[in-house]
């Protein structure tokens, strides 16, 4: 047996997402209830003519697309194979054996798995009442952080802080800590919090944000996503990713997707409004429900085993939500917002289950 690095071995995988069988409706990924602009789907169905040719390594026509309407430098845009990548590389770029990473209670798991890639110590800050708090975030602050990674709205909370923490946060960190803030559901929240508030801190050179395509843009299995950074940044990060990281349809359809941003307003909007729907009648129930920014709710029962019983009853009706033991949250589920007869399912067995 060949040996892999003593880091490696000591890893646990990432946790994937239980899929369930070929019957179940999966309520457990944070995928669109709805499917992407068909400008999207049309413009990737375009670009498989050209699958002899390797895609575009400086994503030019998304890069154009996504500055035209964020109204940011396109030379400050990095686009990765989802913001995963990209979280990976940052993380791989600014941490290391000597150095942490300081995220949040109930922040992304990933930044944990990719602190852990980069041999990186990885601690969390505790969050308040399942929000994030900046007070603590910078209680937590140790000599050696190197990279603050804030996830808003969070996962899997759904919880938002306002930008005017995140100024505050980042106001009071030192000028060598890189914040990283993972926004990959922030627009359905743009219209509450104004995202070029926090596209501006990445003048400063010490702030990077993430967002993807993934979630409003319902573009899940194109794998894109794109961060604004600071040049120096931006030039670090660039050396550590797939030159070739995202499809020639991927990009095609992530800038349509891009561009029609009346098909996206009008996603959010629906699903926002079946998510407060689903989120009240959970409340009727006795569940504790978080005020979500999201496309995903978390329910809180009353304990771990009502939690477990819930899990077993909505699988035994083929649907299936996402389990929170491995956040420290045992006895919460996270809903994914699906279509409306989807969600009136899962109402009408949580009720049973709630009896």
């Amino acid at each position: 047996m060949i040996p892999p690095l003593p880091h490696i071995a000591a890893m646990s995988p990432y946790a994937l997402a239980d899929l369930g069988g070929p019957r179940t409706v999966s309520l457990a990924q944070n995928e669109s209830a709805f499917a992407p602009s068909p400008a999207a789907v049309a413009a990737a169905q375009a670009a498989q003519a050209n699958l002899a040719l390797y895609p575009d390594p400086d994503w030019s026509d998304l890069r154009a697309a996504i500055a035209d309407v964020h109204r940011v430098d396109p030379a400050r845009i990095l686009c990765g194979a989802g913001s995963m990548e990209l979280i990976g590389c940052l993380i791989h770029a600014y941490a290391g054996p000597e150095s942490s990473v300081l995220g949040t209670e109930f922040g992304y798991a990933f930044a944990r798995t990719a602190a852990a890639q980069a041999r990186a110590e990885y601690h969390a800050a505790p969050e308040a009442e399942l929000t994030v708090s900046v007070d603590n975030i910078l209680s937590a602050m140790r000599p050696d952080t190197r990279i603050v990674f804030l996830c808003n709205p969070g996962n899997p909370t759904g919880t938002l802080i306002p930008n005017s923490e995140i100024l505050r946060l980042r106001n009071a960190l030192p000028g060598t800590v890189l914040l990283v803030v993972d926004q990959a559901y922030a627009e359905f929240s743009d219209a509450l919090e104004p995202p070029s508030e926090i596209f501006a801190l990445a003048e400063r050179g010490d702030t990077v944000i993430l967002r993807t395509f993934s979630k409003a843009y319902g573009l899940a299995g194109a794998r894109a996503g794109w961060g604004y950074f600071p040049p120096d940044v931006a030039g670090q990060v660039r050396k550590l990713l797939n030159p070739n990281n995202i499809a020639a349809a991927s990009q095609a359809a992530a800038a349509a997707a891009m561009r029609d941003q009346d098909h996206m307003r009008g996603t959010v909007a629906r699903t926002a409004e079946i998510r407060d729907r689903f989120a009240a009648q959970m409340r009727v129930l006795g569940l504790e429900v978080p005020a979500a920014h999201t496309n995903f709710v978390l329910l809180r029962f009353a304990s771990a085993e009502v939690a477990r019983r819930a899990d077993a009853a909505l699988r035994a009706e083929h649907l299936l939500m996402r389990g929170m033991g491995g956040y420290g949250l045992p006895d919460c589920l996270r809903a994914t917002i699906c279509a409306g007869q989807i969600m009136d399912r899962a109402h009408d067995v949580l009720k049973g289950v709630q009896r």
